[in-house]
């Protein structure tokens, strides 16, 4: 049986190949209508509860939530976000992190 040849140059590690327990995956905050919130409603609770939110954002993210059904209405890290799912959630929406 023939002995395998060697390589006679070795390919360069392109990639950055990272292994092992990661924490902090990023994770997306969805929001469904629910026919049971009026704008205000759910504009406060997106403020009070979703770091770094405008009202300006809040009211295209529940337009968006009213007419095309759900929105992403934050994405980060998953301990984050599924503290404000939490609390999105015990204003009554209906939400789910993914």
């Amino acid at each position: 049986m023939p002995t395998p040849s060697t390589p006679e140059t070795i390919p360069e590690i392109t990639e950055d190949i990272k292994t092992g327990i990661v924490s902090g995956f990023e994770s997306r905050v969805v929001v469904f209508n629910c026919e049971c919130h009026t704008y205000q409603e759910v504009i406060d609770l997106f403020c009070r509860f979703i770091p770094g939110m405008t009202a300006t954002k809040a009211f295209e993210l529940a337009y968006r939530i009213d007419h095309e059904g759900e929105a992403v209405v934050y994405s980060g890290a998953t301990e984050q976000a599924e503290e404000i799912a939490v609390k999105l959630a015990g204003g009554g929406l209906k939400v789910v992190v993914q």
